[in-house]
């Protein structure tokens, strides 16, 4: 291998990044843009889910108990006296619950409620359900209804003291961040080579192949160490994500899945040699594995056992894991070092693919 030539290619390809406004658009303000979303508009938490409550019973223990729920934030509550009316309104949509407190709460030790939930998503209809649970067990030990004697259970909650859904999405969109960064970039830069002819002229060169590789995923390697950068200082410093790791360590995990991220990507574009064909692939093969089947919105262990198999071979499932470690629990050797390996041992293996794949030739 040519030093010099090797520094060639690095620095031509560093100086036709810096000339592509894609290169600039999909490093740096998408990376920004999935942040803010992640941020603001995709939240897990149960926050002002509208609740029609209709109440029939005069007592003060009627009256506390709607107080509870008109106070807590994660109702947004609706009074009516007409149940006809908060019936039509849940069937509409436009309520996902509705409290019923009859006209006997709180007469002859008559505690009886009914609560009507939409159950089109199971998910927010379970925590209506326990947010709900939740509110009228506090409610019934301030009134003194429930006996003081026997088993107390204080929960607390380790990594997570808020349970904010924002503080294990915004460390694992990084992993998405970095997936579009080493997969969609590189295919899509690499197939315009193609199209334009400028790969032929350059191997039309002395250069070797390994040579050309290595010119192509050093300068975006680098590019996806700064995005990664950009990334962390937006989820620490803007969201107040807490990050009880070492950023040493955070750093070595980027650099070692950037190792499959890229190759990925030089696959794909090797394979496609042309941009189109290789966004979509980059989509199918890069970017919804990382974000459906990583485990970074959706738990793996409930997946099919056929897709918990498959993600083994997705390199973002080792690394969402090790970034949400990192961010809320601190620096755990054991699963860093698995996930290293595991990431190293994918990338070995389409890097393999894009040696074998890739030809000085135009066949």
């Amino acid at each position: 291998m040519n030093r010099k030539r090797l520094f060639a290619l690095l620095l031509k390809e560093t100086l036709q990044i810096m000339r592509d406004p894609s290169a600039i658009l999909i490093a740096v303000i998408l990376p920004l843009i999935l942040l803010f979303l992640m941020g603001y508009a995709v939240s897990l938490d149960a926050k002002n889910m509208s609740l029609g409550i209709i109440n029939k019973s005069n007592t003060k223990e009627a009256h506390a108990l709607v107080s509870s729920f008109v106070g807590s934030s994660s109702f947004k509550t609706h009074m009516s006296y007409d149940k006809k009316e908060l019936m039509q309104l849940l069937q509409e949509n436009k309520l996902k619950g509705v409290l019923e407190v009859p006209a006997s709460f709180g007469k002859h030790d008559d505690y009886t409620l009914q609560i009507l939930i939409d159950a089109t998503e199971p998910n927010t209809g379970g925590l209506i359900q326990n947010y709900a649970s939740k509110i009228i067990r506090n409610w019934a030990i301030e009134e003194g209804i429930m006996p003081s004697a026997g088993i107390s259970v204080v929960p607390r909650y380790w990594f997570n003291p808020p349970l904010s859904s924002r503080y294990f999405l915004l460390p694992g969109s990084i992993s998405v961040v970095m997936t579009l960064i080493g997969i969609l970039l590189t295919a899509l830069v690499i197939a315009r080579e193609w199209e334009r002819g400028t790969m032929e002229a350059l191997m039309a060169t002395p250069t070797s192949m390994m040579e050309i590789i290595l010119g192509k995923l050093i300068p975006y390697f680098i590019l996806g160490l700064g995005s990664m950068i950009l990334c962390f200082v937006v989820v620490y410093f803007w969201y107040d994500i807490p990050f009880k790791g070492s950023f040493g360590i955070l750093f070595l995990l980027s650099a070692v899945y950037l190792f499959p991220s890229l190759s990925i990507g030089l696959l794909i574009s090797t394979l496609a040699k042309n941009q189109f064909v290789a966004a979509q692939v980059s989509l199918i093969a890069g970017f919804l594995p990382a974000f459906l089947l990583s485990g970074f919105l959706f738990e793996i262990n409930n997946m099919p056992m056929a897709l918990q198999i498959f993600t083994y071979i997705i390199p973002a499932r080792y690394f969402v894991e090790s970034l949400q470690t990192i961010f809320l629990v601190g620096n755990i050797p054991s699963i860093f070092i698995k996930d290293m390996a595991c990431m190293f041992l994918v990338g070995l293996f389409f890097f393999t693919l894009v040696v074998k794949k890739t030809k000085k030739g135009l066949e």
